[in-house]
């Protein structure tokens, strides 16, 4: 049974870093794209981050580009995200979720276009000082 399991949130100061990881069990996560999304209070669920499968093309949301970076760890079959000066705005409930399909090319950073088959629970990262 396929399940992703994201971990590395918490609570950080202003400027602060994270690295937040997805997991996979069940499925090898090389091929497909994985997308990092987050949801904050009161707010619709937004794509972050994105890296496609066999090319691993990378895209980011504006408001994280130059702080965030996604990467692939295949030996584990873990995607992870480094976030670095972090803002109170990045306050939100982060989550993985995996592509539909195999697939290379710009991945979308849409959350509900049916892209994105199977999501993790989630990790909650504060940022506060």
């Amino acid at each position: 049974q396929l399940q992703l399991v994201e971990s590395g949130g918490g609570l950080v100061q202003p400027g602060g870093s994270l690295r937040l990881s997805c997991a996979a069990s069940g499925f090898t996560l090389e091929n497909n794209a994985i997308g990092w999304f987050r949801q904050a209070p009161g707010k619709e669920r937004e794509g972050v981050s994105c890296i496609a499968g066999r090319d691993y093309i990378t895209n980011y949301a504006d408001s994280v580009k130059g702080r965030f970076t996604i990467s692939r760890d295949n030996a584990n079959n873990m995607v992870s995200l480094q976030l670095n000066m972090l803002k109170p705005e990045d306050t939100a409930v982060y989550y993985c979720a995996l592509g539909w399909r195999p697939s290379s090319g710009i991945c979308t950073l849409v959350p509900d276009n049916g892209r994105y088959i199977y999501w993790g629970q989630g990790t909650q990262v504060t940022v506060s000082s």
